[in-house]
């Protein structure tokens, strides 16, 4: 599907996809991703109405610059596509990145939201992950075709494991553009000075973003493997919200595809939990 295009609050003109039809799903990609991040799993979800933008600075949405491209900015390019869309609220399946603008409107917009789907990130994020995306955001990788990246990810990767050599094709064919010159990011690389600034400071705490949402039908999902989302901080946030829909992937690290049945599973089930509840 062609994106269409929107006009955002202060006019850079933003890229999104919309198909289907019923409960309104507003999908946030991660960091350097685009609405493509959801390609596995929209088949698999029916009586839903999915929404996949791409952020400023990425894919087909214009480039407005490092300053721009922060968690509040984007929030507010969220509510300014449901205003274009007149959609007064939606359910957020947030990966990563979108997780974190997920918990930022569930603060401040929470009337907005049917509910909150966090795909491997939370209110802390451990150093090791956030290290890593610091080494490669902004750069591109070290090869000359989709091929020859496809066949490098097993070990570049191998917090992944029993991922066919299919899915790795299609992940380097999603995540870059191929020239004469070798692959190149399908964003702005100014976003490596965006990142480098927000994760430059003291660990990132958003407890109290997460405790905002009481009452907001939630669910989590970890890769088993995740070097972002650790194990300790899943479980503090089930304690703390012991009716939150939870799955962790197997020989997954961050993030998981969404389309591995525990994933699907959970997101079915949150589905279910909003129809059922008195916000839809």
């Amino acid at each position: 599907m062609e994106p269409r295009h929107f006009v955002a609050g202060d006019g850079a003109r933003l890229a999104f996809r919309d198909e289907g039809e019923g409960l309104p799903i507003l999908a946030l990609s991660g960091l350097t991703r685009t609405g493509g991040d959801f390609d596995y799993v929209a088949p698999l979800l029916d009586g839903v109405r999915l929404i996949r933008p791409d952020y400023r600075g990425r894919g087909a949405s214009d480039w407005t610059g490092a300053d721009s491209y922060t968690v509040q900015q984007e929030a507010r390019d969220a509510l300014d596509l449901l205003n274009h869309l007149e959609i007064e609220q939606a359910a957020i399946l947030g990966t990563s990145r979108g997780g974190l603008i997920g918990m930022y409107l569930a603060a401040t917009s929470g009337n907005r939201l049917h509910g909150l789907c966090l795909n491997d990130v939370g209110p802390m994020l451990a150093r090791a992950g956030l290290e890593k995306i610091k080494d490669y955001v902004g750069r591109n990788p070290a090869a000359r075709s989709h091929a020859e990246l496809a066949a490098k990810l097993p070990k570049l990767m191998p917090e992944f494991r029993n991922v066919p050599a299919s899915r790795w094709l299609a992940e380097a064919l999603r995540h870059y553009r191929e020239t004469p010159e070798g692959l190149k990011i399908t964003y702005d690389p100014a976003l490596r000075d965006a990142t480098l600034s927000a994760f430059g400071g003291p660990d990132i705490d958003l407890w109290p973003l997460f405790d905002t949402m009481r009452d907001l039908p939630l669910a989590l999902i970890r890769g088993g493997n995740s070097d972002l989302l650790s194990a300790e901080v899943a479980a503090e946030m089930q304690r703390r919200r012991p009716d939150m829909i939870f799955a962790e992937v197997p020989d997954r690290g961050h993030v998981p595809f969404l389309d591995e049945p525990p994933a699907l599973q959970a997101i079915r089930e949150w589905l279910l939990l909003i129809r059922q509840g008195s916000r839809v």
